[in-house]
């Protein structure tokens, strides 16, 4: 790679995907545009995920397949089609709502957006908290929590009941406040272009903002293996929430590699698709994850993740 390239995709990914893609996914969303151009948006963002892991991978071996990629892109497909499918039943979940809600639909469309992005975070975040230490909630979300490796297309490896779940979480308080539909679909990209950069294994960087936004940085310490230790850093947009619950944790000197990855109380966790939208309705499927199932927790893993 030449020596221009690596610093643009360093420090330079983040801010295409989060302020390019978004802008435009929000202009076009505005200007009452088909909705097909929000789809050719996410393909755009899956492309720039795939070159910019490929280019400056965080971890070499994470953008080889260990016989999980169709796996993924079942999950991929599956979830994102519920992302969509919310946002065209909000108009027909709208007439059940009395009353016109009280959203500010005369706000400019962005500062609409940014606020549709907040409030989904926060019933997201609690959403995801939940299913940390609710056991029949952590059943659905322990499919995401079996992944060995991070790329961009394993942010959508989700149960779909869970991403159900937590589309509700994030969704409902829109719906009840009367939000645009537009507002939802431009809310839609950005969940999607969050979940890639969440998980990406492209090594870029975005200076102080990681203690802020919730990216790839923080959100690798979420998916350590040991039970209690990756109780931290929930958020999906931002880490504002896990600031005030005290679950942020960071260590700059962390490098990750897929031994930390996975869930340690189930090695043994199913790896095909089918088998894992069965798994929670199992007997072996409700293995703990949260921090009340000290046994599992790693000494080395404790000293190395550090919560304020």
């Amino acid at each position: 790679m030449s020596t221009l390239a690596r610093p643009l995709i360093r420090y330079g990914y983040a801010p295409v995907m989060l302020l390019g893609l978004n802008g435009a996914g929000i202009a076009v969303t505005a200007a009452g545009a088909s909705k097909l151009w929000l789809l050719a948006l996410l393909a755009v963002a899956v492309a720039l995920s795939f070159t910019a892991e490929r280019l400056l991978p965080y971890q070499h071996a994470w953008n080889n397949s260990q016989g999980d990629s169709g796996r993924d892109g079942a999950h991929a497909f599956v979830n994102e089609t519920l992302i969509l499918a919310s946002v065209a039943a909000i108009p027909a979940l709208a007439t059940l709502i009395p009353g016109d809600g009280i959203w500010p639909t005369s706000w400019p469309f962005l500062v609409q957006v940014l606020i549709a992005i907040l409030a989904a975070d926060l019933g997201i975040t609690l959403a995801h908290y939940a299913s940390h230490k609710i056991e029949v909630l952590w059943r659905f979300h322990a499919v995401h929590h079996s992944l060995t490796r991070f790329y961009g297309l394993n942010g959508l490896m989700k149960h779909p009941l869970h991403q159900t779940i937590e589309m509700t979480a994030g969704v409902s308080p829109l719906l009840l406040a009367g939000s645009p539909v537009p507002v939802a679909a431009a809310l839609s990209l950005a969940v999607a272009v969050q979940l890639l950069l969440q998980h990406s294994n492209a090594d870029y960087r975005i200076g102080a903002l990681k203690h802020v936004l919730a990216l790839s940085e923080g959100h690798r310490f979420h998916h350590l293996k040991w039970a209690g230790i990756g109780d931290v850093n929930f958020g999906l947009f931002t880490l504002v929430w896990d600031h005030l619950l005290r679950t942020y944790s960071y260590d700059p000197h962390r490098r990750f590699t897929s031994d930390d990855l996975g869930m340690a109380a189930k090695p043994d966790y199913p790896t095909t698709y089918l088998a894992q939208l069965a798994e929670p309705f199992t007997r072996r499927g409700g293995c703990t994850f949260t921090s009340t199932d000290t046994h599992a927790v790693h000494p080395a893993a404790a000293a190395k993740a550090t919560t304020p």
